[in-house]
């Protein structure tokens, strides 16, 4: 078609979001995804992480005011750059203490937090919106950070193949009963606040259950492909409803 764009022309506007539960490859494949498409990468669990750490280091994570004014008061530089991962809170790099277990523990403190995650999806909305090309995960992307993205995935799978990928992540070293919790219980915690495990109308679901990480990005970027050529037909068809 005359005129028409695909996801890997490097000039065109281009948002990606992806959803999913822990476990689900989501941030491997996100960044992933970014590199091959010239696109900057915003992982937003980094961000509520970076939160939990600010606020348990601050000593407030059992006030949920002081919780919000500790995410209003925040000094955050999260790195977008999918090949550098980078999270700064004031003058201290947190990009290790972050994925320590013990904020893994907490961090659905801050996550079912609701004024902290208007915050936040204020934050995340002005990083996309600087952007011109950007594939941003997390768990409310898809629904309400981007829900008028060019390509919206949620990337699931079975609770006991994310619950082995976490443990090989850890390398083995967190006890089960304690990983089961960092993935199936902070899902239904977070769950509580929005739903990452079914996709809304109009998200594409990819499962990831029988993939290796090779095949899960082949599968992300041909539903990227679909999303794209499906919304590109549609704006041809109705250009009136086309205000770009």
């Amino acid at each position: 078609m005359a005129g028409s764009t695909t996801p890997q022309d490097a000039d065109a506007r281009l948002v990606v979001a992806v959803d999913g539960p822990s476990g689900s490859g989501k941030s491997s494949v996100s960044r992933e995804i970014a590199r091959r498409l010239g696109a900057v990468y915003l992982d937003t669990g980094a961000m509520y992480r970076a939160v939990a750490w600010h606020c348990q280091h601050q000593g407030v994570l059992d006030d949920p005011e002081a919780v919000v004014a500790a995410v209003q008061d925040i000094d955050l530089v999260l790195s977008v750059d999918p090949d550098l991962e980078r999270v700064v809170v004031g003058t201290e790099d947190i990009t290790e203490a972050i994925r320590e277990p013990g904020i893994s523990a907490v961090v659905s403190v801050v996550a079912t937090n609701r004024a902290v995650r208007e915050l936040l999806v204020a934050r995340q909305r002005a990083e996309i919106e600087s952007h011109r090309r950007i594939v941003a995960e997390g768990r409310d992307i898809t629904t309400v950070v981007a829900p008028d993205a060019d390509a919206r995935i949620l990337l699931t799978a079975s609770a006991e193949a994310r619950t082995a990928r976490r443990s090989a992540q850890m390398g083995g070293t967190v006890e089960a009963g304690a990983l089961a919790e960092q993935v199936s219980g902070r899902d239904a915690k977070d769950s509580t606040v929005v739903d990452f495990m079914t996709p809304a109308d109009g998200v594409g679901l990819v499962d990831s259950t029988e993939l290796d990480l090779p095949a899960t990005i082949e599968a992300m970027l041909a539903e990227v492909e679909r999303q794209h050529t499906v919304n590109h037909m549609n704006h041809s068809n109705h250009p009136e409803g086309d205000r770009a």
